[in-house]
Formats: structure tokens, sequence, C-alpha cells
């Protein structure tokens, strides 16, 4: 039977801050809610928007938007659930190393903040969704009030608190440690207000030594014109500024003429601030005017604004009234030259034209017709299109011939030449002159002389084109240059050889590859019967390689076959062993020869017994203990045991003997039992032999 759900919600549960975003109640049941916002688009509300902050100051936020951006990773338990709830963003920088002291103080006392403080000098700010080895203090506290950092706490990290039955939490402490902040890093600090409310609070700092307010003078920095036609002029700040301290109306400025001019001067009608469309504070305005400022030297001046202030940095100091900037307007510059073309390789289709300023696109004719080719190749002009400060012009095909070509600029079919973006019509009759290179072709003659050991081939490449650089690779590892090569091969590397040769005239280069095949290395090689024992036939079999014309084979005795492979061979039975040395000689249609070969050995006597004495005595007779003539055991096994059933010897190689000694200690004389296992190798048939033997000193 199912358990009723009204049983399970009345269950008393402990849950965790992070996780349980608020309670509602209806009679006797109490339900989670996990509140649902939507992203964060209000300016200081995200890392790229954050508030400035001036450190002698106190900020007050009166109330704080619903919204949400992402988790913010830590090292608590539940780490996935920590987000930052309804947030604002601060940035600083260190200008002093020391601890850093802040308070948060909420306009209703109940209401719960968290906060973490990231050092995010040289790390993308989306690192603070990613990187938890940035935050230098963090504090999730669900106790509600105050919070910030204070020299008498214990830790610089608390994590969220537990609520038990919808009490509110006591612990973790709502103030961490103060960090430890570093000169020249960068800083940035979340307040997220975990309460769903929008009322806001006051954000102060103070009681660390560390140093973040800028204490340089506010003061204008550059001035310079921002436009070609100087109808405005962008001013830079020696720091970074307040944008609501800007007047729209570009009356925070004055242009004051350094000697005579001609013509009116202009007076100022807007101002815009950098990055004041996505953030709170600027280091350049541009001023623009109501119309072109003449030639000359000027003054751009502070003055009192429309707004009733001059600008104002962080911690509102103002830009002293008459504080000012050199400006100097120099007389309309000249057309952009055309003289500049970009790299044409080989066998171009697009010509790139490329200039000092801007082109209005507008004046570029489509049909490029503002442009006229002539040279050796033929080809036409069929389009053109701008992009900036460079113009490509479509050909009708490759240029593949070599020589000098002109590309002129005229009077296009829209009826006038190139404009640049100071509004000056390029002259016609300007040309750009410009060689262009043949196309090669790589191709590779050789000729091979083969010797019996060394093998030659000459490469030889190709000429005219203008070829000048010829580059050869022999076998991927052997690098050369120039057009004829001689490349000498040992017998040792007979085989598939490769030439690869780049070739290049400045403007166009190819490659081509060739291989050659050398087969004609003789190498004699042969397997033969190795051990005979009487009335055995030696057998021969034949795996030599090259281009063979002729076999010669030697059988040691004085008889010898020149077929490729002979019939078997029986040798004579003699009362003693021999070894014959048989040899192959192989040789080709070009009188070259190649020997191997190969010691056969005759055996007298292969019937396997084991001595009935043997005098371990030194004197070259009968010294060991032995299977004699085991030529044909394998899976030998052979043991020696002494009279008390000790076993004194083993081996299972039949020509590792006894010398009657046990841990070099000599044994007594007198009776040994030896056991001898074996397979014999022409019948594998498996024998076991038992038998004694005499020591005798």
């Amino acid at each position: 039977m199912s358990k009723h759900p009204v049983t399970l919600v009345i269950l008393a549960v402990i849950f965790i801050k992070r996780q349980v975003r608020n309670w509602f109640c209806c009679t006797a049941l109490c339900f989670a809610v996990v509140y649902g916002h939507a992203q964060c688009t209000t300016l200081g509300q995200t890392p790229a928007t954050a508030f400035p902050v001036c450190g002698s100051s106190t900020f007050h936020q009166s109330t704080v938007p619903l919204c949400v951006n992402g988790n913010m990773p830590n090292h608590c338990a539940n780490s996935d659930s920590y987000q930052d709830v309804n947030p604002f963003y601060y940035k600083f920088t260190c200008f002093q190393s020391g601890t850093l002291g802040l308070t948060i103080t909420p306009n209703v006392i109940t209401d719960d903040y968290d906060w973490v403080i990231i050092d995010i000098t040289g790390q993308p700010l989306s690192s603070v969704y990613t990187n938890v080895n940035l935050q230098i203090c963090y504090n999730w506290s669900g106790v509600t009030g105050i919070t910030g950092t204070s020299a008498s706490a214990s830790s610089l990290y608390e994590c969220g608190s537990v609520e038990t039955n919808g009490q509110p939490a006591t612990t973790p402490p709502p103030f961490s440690q103060m960090p430890q902040l570093i000169q020249g890093h960068q800083y940035l600090l979340m307040i997220s207000h975990f309460t769903q409310s929008q009322s806001g609070y006051s954000l102060s700092f103070g009681g660390g030594t560390a140093v973040i307010t800028d204490t340089t003078p506010p003061r204008v920095g550059q001035a310079m014109p921002a436009t070609c036609a100087s109808t405005a002029v962008k001013i830079a700040l020696n720091k970074q500024m307040l944008c609501s301290s800007l007047a729209p109306d570009g009356s925070d400025f004055t242009l004051i003429p350094q000697g005579p001019v001609t013509g009116v001067v202009p007076s100022p009608i807007g101002a815009t601030g950098d990055d004041c469309n996505s953030g709170f504070d600027m280091d350049s305005v541009t001023i623009t005017f109501s119309g072109t400022i003449p030639p000359g030297n000027y003054l751009v001046a502070a003055k009192i604004g429309s707004d009733g202030n001059t600008l104002l940095d962080v911690c509102s100091n103002a830009i002293p009234v008459g504080d000012s900037a050199l400006l100097s307007i120099p007389t309309p510059p000249p057309p952009a030259p055309f003289d500049s073309l970009d790299s044409v390789g080989c066998s171009p289709t697009v010509l790139t034209v490329v200039f000092e300023k801007a082109i209005q696109c507008s004046s570029v004719a489509p049909d490029g017709s503002d442009f006229k080719l002539t040279g050796p190749s033929g080809v036409s002009i069929t389009s053109a299109t701008c992009g900036g400060n460079t113009v490509s012009i479509q050909l009708s095909g490759p240029i593949y011939v070599g020589g000098m070509n002109q590309l002129e600029l005229v009077t296009g079919d829209d009826g006038n030449t190139l404009i640049d973006v100071c509004n000056q019509q390029l002259p016609p009759g300007q040309t750009i002159t410009f060689a262009t290179g043949d196309t090669v072709h790589a191709q590779i003659q050789d000729q091979v002389k083969l010797g019996c050991n060394i093998d030659t081939i000459e490469y030889m490449g190709p000429v005219g084109e203008g070829i000048n650089v010829w580059d050869w690779t022999f076998d991927s590892t052997q690098l050369q240059s120039g057009q004829n090569q001689r490349v000498i091969y040992t017998s040792a590397k007979f085989g598939t050889e490769t030439a690869v040769l780049t070739v290049s005239n400045g403007f166009c280069s190819e490659s081509t590859e060739v291989s050659i095949v050398l087969n004609n290395s003789l190498k004699a090689v042969f397997e033969a019967t190795n051990l005979l024992c009487p009335k055995d036939k030696a057998y021969f079999s034949d795996s030599s390689v090259g281009p063979i014309a002729s076999y010669n084979w030697i059988f040691g005795d004085g008889t010898g076959s020149n077929l490729a492979v002979p019939p078997p061979k029986q040798y004579p039975d003699l009362p003693e062993d021999k070894n014959y040395n048989v040899q192959l000689i192989i040789g080709d249609g070009a009188g070259c020869f190649d020997t191997a070969s190969q010691v056969i050995q005759s055996i007298a006597n292969c019937f396997i017994a084991v001595p009935s004495a043997f005098t371990p005595n030194g004197d070259g007779i009968n010294d060991y203990l032995y299977p004699l003539n085991a030529y044909k055991a394998v899976n030998l096994e052979f043991r020696v045991y002494n009279r008390y059933g000790q076993l004194v010897f083993q081996t299972t190689n039949w020509t590792i003997r006894w010398d009657g000694n046990m841990n070099g200690v000599p044994q007594p004389v007198g009776t040994y039992v030896w056991t001898l296992r074996y397979t014999n190798s022409d019948t594998g048939q498996k024998v076991f032999q038992k038998g004694t033997s005499v020591l005798i000193r």
C-alpha cells in the first residue's frame, strides 16, 4: 500500500539553506519553494558590469532586482546548489598589500546576505563560475543581519547554514577572516541577497590594512583627432572615471586655440565615454564638435559642464577646471597612395591592393573598371571587391607567364576612382608595377647503372621556365641541392629507392617523386642437414634471392651439382667423425656471384649408451659419466644416484657430463645407479633405460 502524500510532507526534515529557498504553510502542511529567476541584465549584476569601488566611500544600494546568473563554485559539501542569487558585483584593485575589512549592513536587518571575494587577476570573467581556486574568501552563512570580514573571525570560508523546521539559522558565523590582498591584483566582490525581497544594503570598507583606493589625482591625458575630417576628438584620461559624471552634450570640455587659425572654431555638441554602455567607468572620452576643426594647435581644457561638475573619478574627485591636453589638427591629409600590392605568388587569379587608409567601399566599381591591367599574360579584370584598407581584383584566369605587369588606377564606370575614408579621391593614372614568374614543371630523368655490390643512379632535373632551385630528397632522409645528382647504393640497401624533387623559380614551385627498384642483389642462402648418423642422407633446400642464372653446389667430398635443389646425398660411413664443408655459389647473367657455406657433421656412431665405469682422474681418458652419442635424443633427462638413493647429478643436455663430484666434493668409489629418458628424433619413440656404473679412482 502506498504512503499518503500528507504523511510525507509533515515529516521532520532538516533542510540545507542552499537547497530550500523559502517556506509557505497552509494549516498543518508546510511546503518548500525553490525560486526561479530570470538572467541578470541590470548593470552591476554581472562580473562584466561590476561597480568600481572607492575604498573610502560607503555604497548605498536601495533596491536589488531579482535575478540569477549561475552556480558559484566553492569548497562546501553541497557546492552545486550555491548561486549568485540577486547579486551585485564590485571591482577594485589593491594598491598596497594587506588585509581587507568590509561590512554589509542590510536595510532590513532580518535579511540574509552572502558574499564572495575573487582574485580575477589575468583571468577571464567567466572563471568566476568555474574556478574555485580564485576565491580568497566567502561567507554563505544563513545567519541574518550584518555580515562581512572581521579580524576576530576564525575562518576565511563559511558555508551554508542548516535550518531546522523553519527556525532561523544560528551558525556558522556571518563574519569571515579578513583576506590578504596582493598589491597590483584585481578583485571582484559578489554580494548575493539571498532573502527574496528587493530591499537593499550598505557596503563599506575599513578595519583592514590593504589600500584599495587609487589616490592618483584625476587629470586629462592625451587628445587626438578621432576622425579624418577632424569633427571629433578622443581624450584619454589618466585613470578610470565615472560615466555618470560626463555631460552628454560635451560641455565638460572647451577648445582653446593656441595661435591664429583659419576658420571658425566649432563647439562641442556631444560626448560619449568608452565602455559606458556596459559599465560605470571609463578611461577615455570622445567629444563631437559642431563642425570641422581648422588646422592648428589647441588646448582641450576641462570645465564645469552642464551637469554642474567636471569629470569625477570613482571616489568623486574632480578633474581641476582648466586641466588640459594639447591637440594638433594637421592640414587635410593627402589621399591614400596607390603603391602597394600584396604578394602575387604563383599563377595568381586575384590581385590584392593594400592602402594606408581604409577605402570607401561604395566608391569601388564592382566590375573592376577602376583598374586596368597590362602585361604579357593577356588576362583581364572581371570584378573587384572592397575590404577595409584592401581591394581584391579578380582576374579572368591565372597568370601563367613570367614577366613585368602594370596595374593602373583609372576612372571607373561609376564615374570616379577610389575614395578613401577621409573622403579624398585617389588621382587616376597612378600605377603599380609587379613581376610574375612562369609556372614550373618538376620532371625527373634517371639512368640506372647496375653493379655486383654497388648500383649507381644518375638523376637529372629539368631546365628552363626560369628554374633556379632544385631540392632533392632521397629515401626520405638524404638531402641534396643542384640540378643533377648521382646516388650510390650498396647491395645491403638494394630495394625500392625513392627520389623527390622540388623545383622553383622564385615565384612558382612544384614537386614530383620517382621510385626505382634495384633487385639485382645476389644473396646465396641455403639450409642442409647439419648432423648425419650412419646411413642418414643429407637434404638441401635453397632460399637464395636475386636474378639467379646459375647454381654450383660443392658438397665437400669432391662431388657437386648444378641444380637449384640437388637430390638427397648419402656420405660414406667412416670409422670416425668427419666434417664436410658444403658451399653454394650462385651467379647472375652480369658475371656477379655470391657464396654461402655450411658444415655438415658426419658421426661414426649414433648408438646411445652409458659406460659401465669411468675414472675421473683427469688423464683425458674416460673421465666422465654421460650418455654417449645422444645426437638424436630429444627431451633427454639423465640422472645419477649413490647407493643410498641420493641424487648426485642430473642434466637435460647430454654434453653436460658428471665428473664424479657433488657440490664440488669428490664422491667415493663404488657403484652408482643411473636412469636415462629421451625421445628418438627420427622415430618419435620414447626410451627409458636404467643401469649402473662404477666410479674408479
